[in-house]
């Protein structure tokens, strides 16, 4: 399963993004927000991130103004890395050499053609393994270091 969510700033993209993927068949679950009432961004992260970490979810996609704030919050999970990705590059690489299981984007510095391009390319991407399998392993080791102090 596919978990999205967004806040008041990426909402029209988040709708975009999750017709998109019952359009391939995507097994996905919104995860709110529901609407462009100002809300704050770390809560729904919280959602995404918690249901990756706790492998409800596979994946996840996030959705702020700019996406940082939601990829600073979502990576304070454990297991999770999200990516905040901005061009067709970033999308692939998120997924290839970091693994990245979180999809971060901004909905006010993306159009919906271009987040929806995102979103396909990060799915259609493969993670390669091999020499980025030791860096990944890295990124956990830190993690277990956080958690142990």
């Amino acid at each position: 399963m596919l978990a999205v969510g967004s806040d008041h700033g990426g909402y029209e993209l988040k709708i975009a993004v999750l017709e998109m993927l019952k359009e391939r068949g995507v097994d996905c679950a919104d995860f709110g927000t529901d609407g462009t009432d100002s809300v704050d961004y770390p809560d729904f992260a919280a959602k995404v991130a918690g249901a990756v970490s706790s492998g409800e979810a596979e994946l996840g996609i996030l959705i702020c103004g700019t996406g940082i704030g939601m990829s600073i919050s979502a990576n304070k999970f454990t297991r999770v890395r999200a990516a905040l990705v901005h061009d067709d590059f970033t999308a692939q690489m998120a997924r290839e050499h970091n693994n990245a299981n979180i999809l971060v984007m901004g909905g006010r510095v993306l159009s919906i053609k271009q987040g929806k391009r995102l979103v396909e390319i990060w799915l259609d991407s493969d993670y390669e393994g091999g020499r980025h399998q030791n860096r990944v392993d890295k990124i956990s080791a830190i993690e277990q270091q956080v958690i142990e102090h």
